[in-house]
């Protein structure tokens, strides 16, 4: 009896105890590696949603340099449920918002992680520096990946089932990129839109535009409203002129080229965002509704000496790569031109003046090599005419590598903007890898 009574006594004084010591699983984030800052947050999708702030090298191979502070957001389902991680190719402020959650972490009920870009918004080493005086040199993609690394290192602490990585445009690239670098890190890798330029001027979108995009119809549409902008520049240049006034946009070059640009661009941004023709103004519009419509779709604020999107041409001028503008089928209309060339526009237009870059092409062989060799799960998402798709990876044909190209599709492509068959295949896919 006295045996049962101490026993009893003993248990309740160890549950007790063991209570008394278990952490809250704020608390446990609070306790990993390098996390700095963790801040509750207010969400309609996810039981616990966290701010966190992790201390990262500025040099991932001489922390002797520095360091900054990377947000990342988490959206917390269970610590025995699968995690899926964004890799963010720019800012994640999106992530904020209550409503907020990934694609896929939505149709599977995962954990979601969104990681910050470095150098963009509250990621960035140099917060009050101007784009002229800022080290660029730790703006690179072997730092994002190890910043990516560092973060899913932490949080396996409480994660530990399956992990996926994804991202949308930028972010599908980056998303390429860390599984590249650390192709153990997660099993599945769901990357969306993601390019893989070689080189500066890749020279790919603009054959993939002037050949591929729409109908033959579709794309006479185009070009005959850019050569309705150039015949009426003296009329819609005013316009734009006090519109660019009106919004406070700072050029690098005169405003005249930028309108240009803009006519140049919008082939470009029409295709990629998947707008249908039939809304495009012809040459029975007004002036107003020709201006109007060129805001909408290739606004100047794109070409703006500087903003918060900006250190990503500063990264495609280095390793990303990008494209230019064929001004040849303008060649008759060549006196409405206050632009002379494209050539080396990025540098003229959105880079921090008096800065070179140098393109190194490495990047684009250690993706196309990964991919066409690696064993790692992977479904690629593009839309059939987005432009970025003219430089989408090739695929190697194997079982662990998944391409899906939704037919007439943008930048937008996602799964769900599938048809219903396609949609049950790639959710198929991945539920497989998944849980077997």
């Amino acid at each position: 009896m006295h045996l049962i009574k101490l026993s009893f006594i003993a248990l309740s004084a160890a549950l007790l105890s063991a209570c008394g010591n278990s952490k809250t699983f704020e608390e446990r984030l609070e306790n990993l590696d390098n996390v700095t800052s963790v801040t509750k947050m207010e969400s309609t999708e996810f039981g616990e949603k966290y701010l966190l702030t992790f201390e990262q090298p500025i040099d991932h191979k001489d922390p002797s340099k520095g360091h900054f502070t990377q947000r990342v957001f988490l959206g917390h389902v269970h610590a025995d449920s699968a995690t899926v991680v964004v890799a963010e190719g720019y800012g994640a402020q999106y992530a904020a918002r209550t409503g907020y959650r990934d694609e896929i972490s939505k149709l599977f009920n995962t954990n979601n992680i969104v990681v910050e870009h470095r150098y963009f918004l509250e990621s960035t080493p140099y917060p009050e520096t101007a784009p002229q005086e800022i080290n660029w040199e730790y703006l690179n993609a072997e730092n994002a990946a190890n910043d990516i690394h560092n973060v899913i290192e932490s949080l396996k602490e409480i994660y530990d089932e399956k992990w996926i990585s994804t991202g949308i445009s930028k972010g599908g690239q980056n998303t390429m990129i860390h599984r590249a670098y650390f192709p153990e890190d997660v099993d599945i890798s769901v990357p969306y839109v993601g390019p893989v330029c070689k080189a500066l001027v890749d020279g790919r979108h603009e054959k993939f535009i002037a050949e591929y995009c729409g109908t033959p119809a579709d794309r006479e549409i185009i070009y005959n409203y850019q050569v309705e902008l150039l015949k009426r520049k003296d009329r819609i240049f005013p316009k734009f002129e006090s519109y660019c006034k009106a919004n406070n946009l700072q050029f690098n070059i005169p405003t005249a080229e930028i309108y240009d640009l803009c006519m140049l661009e919008f082939s470009f941004a029409f295709w990629q965002w998947g707008y249908p023709t039939t809304e495009i103004p012809t040459a029975k519009s007004s002036d107003e509704e020709i201006f109007d419509y060129l805001i909408k779709i290739a606004s100047p604020d794109y070409f703006e000496k500087w903003s918060s999107t900006a250190p990503f041409f500063v990264q495609a001028a280095k390793e990303l790569g990008y494209y230019s503008y064929d001004m040849t089928p303008f060649e008759k209309y060549k006196k409405y031109f206050d632009l002379k060339t494209t050539e080396d526009y990025l540098h003229r237009t959105v880079l921090p003046q008096g800065i070179r870059f140098e393109f190194d092409d490495y990047l684009y062989h250690k993706l196309s090599d990964f991919i066409l060799s690696t064993d790692a799960k992977m479904i690629f998402i593009y839309g059939q005419f987005d432009p970025w798709s003219a430089v989408m990876p090739s695929d190697p044909g194997k079982e662990n590598i998944k391409f899906f190209i939704e037919p007439w599709g943008s930048h937008r492509a996602r799964i769900g903007t599938f048809d219903e068959q396609t949609q049950q295949e790639i959710k198929s896919i991945i539920s497989g890898w998944l849980y077997n």
